[in-house]
């Protein structure tokens, strides 16, 4: 029989003295584990673009740019739709001055959402009320503003009688509302 070069090792022998060590050690990292827990996590969103509001801008508070003098801005028309492709509704809004006589002219404006919460923000005026226009329908349709007008051939024609029908269509375009008329659309 050959012996070993290497003497025997009293640590290679399990004895119940090792088992009980063992079962000790990992009792207390067990232990240990369950005192020492990482803090629970947070629903925090990291950084990235806001989230597009789902609900199209309110013309309540709005600043209109309107000169009504002692009389406020009545909004009497509006439609909501995605106008520039990101996702966010904007709303139209057909305004003009609360006048007690008269057909004031109306003035188009284009709102979208203020920032943190303000109210909505004119972007864009698609008609303005010193161009002395009745808007008698509005609405969105495929991404472009339509409008029917009343206007006026010369400034000799009396407000109470427009004499000019006139259909319009503004398209977002290049960062900006490009206006046509469709053919055929305009009659006197």
């Amino acid at each position: 029989m050959q012996h070993s070069a290497v003497p025997e090792l009293a640590h290679t022998h399990t004895r119940p003295v090792h088992w009980v060590a063992t079962a000790t050690a990992v009792a207390g990292v067990v232990a240990l584990s369950s005192l020492l827990q990482p803090k629970p996590a947070t629903a925090a969103q990291t950084a990235g673009p806001p989230a597009r509001p789902a609900a199209a801008p309110v013309t309540t508070g709005v600043d209109f740019p309107l000169q009504c003098g002692p009389v406020t801005a009545l909004v009497v028309k509006k439609a909501s739709g995605d106008l520039d492709g990101d996702g966010a509704p904007e709303t139209v809004a057909v305004v003009h001055c609360d006048a007690p006589m008269g057909t004031p002219p109306d003035g188009v404006y284009v709102l979208t959402h203020g920032a943190n919460g303000t109210p909505a923000r004119v972007v864009a005026t698609l008609v303005d009320p010193k161009a002395r226009n009745t808007v008698t329908d509005l609405r969105i349709a495929d991404g472009a503003v339509l409008a029917t007008l009343l206007g006026y051939s010369t400034a000799d024609v009396p407000s109470c009688c427009p004499d000019l029908k006139d259909s319009a269509r503004w398209q977002w375009k290049d960062h900006k509302f490009i206006r046509s008329t469709p053919a055929g659309a305009r009659d006197v």
